[in-house]
């Protein structure tokens, strides 16, 4: 396959027009959507294809309650009013299935095996980067986000993950914004703040 840009339209809705929102339509995401979102997300990189990151959908007010308790304030009903939200988290023991995603050096699963030190970076780094591919696979689907902190990751651990293998990571609300209730859009910095070129 060879690569070609994104049409202006698609760089605009993943990009350069794409918002962050706070409050939310009473419009329902479909399961059937989340599994296209996954589905669409799935494809992207990850060092030694390791794929660690796991998502958990709340999709109703009870599996909302669980989360509420440990959200700061003013994530609180921002996340009770959208239809779903995500508690994007990371498997700490992604390298037990290496040997089915990376077959190619069949080692590696005992590379990390014996340094969780360096799992848990790989982890963290890799699962970080596919929240960051979800968030664009949500927008290419025609959803609206909002990735948050603000809340107690240990907590929100025993509550969802009570056998510590998945950590969380971040969260992000998904559903369909409401653009009447968007503040001005901040400031982005130019490439000679951001950017070197050596």
């Amino acid at each position: 396959m060879t690569s070609t840009a994104l049409s202006a339209d698609g760089q605009k809705l993943l990009f350069t027009e794409a918002r962050t929102f706070h409050a939310w339509q009473k419009k329902p995401v479909e399961i059937s959507t989340l599994h296209k979102l996954y589905d669409l997300m799935k494809w992207a990189p990850t060092s030694l294809n390791s794929q660690p990151a796991h998502f958990v959908f709340l999709t109703t007010d009870a599996a909302k309650a669980r989360l509420v308790p440990f959200l700061l304030a003013g994530n609180v009903d921002q996340t009770k009013a959208a239809p779903v939200t995500v508690i994007v988290a990371y498997d700490t023991r992604f390298h037990e299935h290496l040997p089915k995603t990376f077959p190619a050096v069949p080692t590696m699963k005992d590379v990390f095996e014996k340094n969780p030190a360096v799992a848990e970076q790989a982890a963290f780094r890799n699962g970080s980067m596919q929240g960051g591919y979800f968030i664009l696979a949500a927008r290419a689907l025609g959803l609206d986000t909002c990735g948050m902190s603000g809340f107690d990751n240990a907590a929100v651990d025993k509550e969802f993950f009570p056998d510590g293998r998945f950590k969380s990571n971040f969260l992000c609300n998904i559903g369909y914004g409401d653009a009447g209730k968007l503040h001005p859009r901040g400031h982005r910095h130019g490439f000679d703040i951001a950017c070197k070129i050596l």
